[in-house]
């Protein structure tokens, strides 16, 4: 697989001198409700390195998912700055947005997110097939195969379990090697068991590719494996540890 598909590994760079891959700054969203406005991120201030792993936790409603939106620019700041891999999301258009997702960022879901009716290798192949790339299927197959999946390729979401449908999802958001990989509660719908393969997958491909992790969940044993855990209450960050 290697040797027909050669992957670029990414030595981890030194967290310490390289500039922030993700920079916060006093960064504001708020949502209208029939209640009115609902202030969602009250302000915050975030920089992470290239490279890191960061674990992000806090209580239901602290706004972790609601920043992980803004940082693959799926919701746009309300205020303040933000930037990602270099990119001023705020002043971007939708068409430099979606180039932007394709390329820099791999997002994981509790839920799957997968087309039902297209199998697994057509799943992973998709986002390589609208960025043009000619060697998309070939490149899914490999990410299928580095998952654990080689002989699922030709199986629709409905024929496997919960488990190889998230390894699918996970080969579909990294297959592109994105600098930064959102996971969000990735292991909510497994049982432990389950959910401990696809971490030690999630934890593997970051260590291959040297891809920066941002990793939502309510586990602080999840959260223990990354080097640097952030919690967050009330849409501010109110603990930042780095380890090592």
């Amino acid at each position: 697989m290697d040797d027909a598909v050669p992957s670029q590994s990414r030595t981890l760079p030194d967290r310490r001198a390289a500039d922030p891959l993700i920079a916060a700054r006093d960064l504001r969203f708020k949502v209208v409700g029939p209640a009115g406005e609902v202030n969602i991120l009250r302000g915050l201030d975030l920089a992470v390195r290239p490279g890191e792993t960061v674990g992000l936790v806090g209580p239901s409603g602290s706004g972790k998912t609601s920043l992980l939106m803004l940082l693959a620019g799926l919701e746009r700041p309300s205020g303040g700055a933000l930037r990602v891999a270099g990119h001023d999301l705020a002043a971007m258009g939708e068409d430099a947005l979606a180039r932007f997702r394709r390329e820099t960022v791999g997002i994981v879901f509790q839920a799957f997110h997968l087309v039902p009716t297209m199998t697994a290798l057509e799943n992973v192949a998709v986002p390589l097939e609208f960025a043009g790339r000619a060697d998309a299927f070939l490149r899914a197959e490999a990410a299928l195969a580095a998952v654990g999946l080689g002989h699922r390729l030709g199986h629709y979401p409905g024929q496997l379990s919960g488990g190889e449908q998230q390894r699918v999802a996970l080969a579909r958001a990294t297959v592109a090697e994105p600098p930064l990989l959102l996971a969000d509660e990735p292991t909510g719908n497994l049982d432990r068991a389950t959910g401990g393969q696809v971490m030690d997958l999630l934890f593997g491909l970051h260590a291959r590719l040297g891809t920066t992790l941002l990793l939502i969940t309510h586990d602080p044993a999840l959260a223990a494996r990354c080097g640097r855990v952030v919690r967050m209450e009330d849409g501010r960050i109110v603990d930042d540890g780095m380890r090592g």
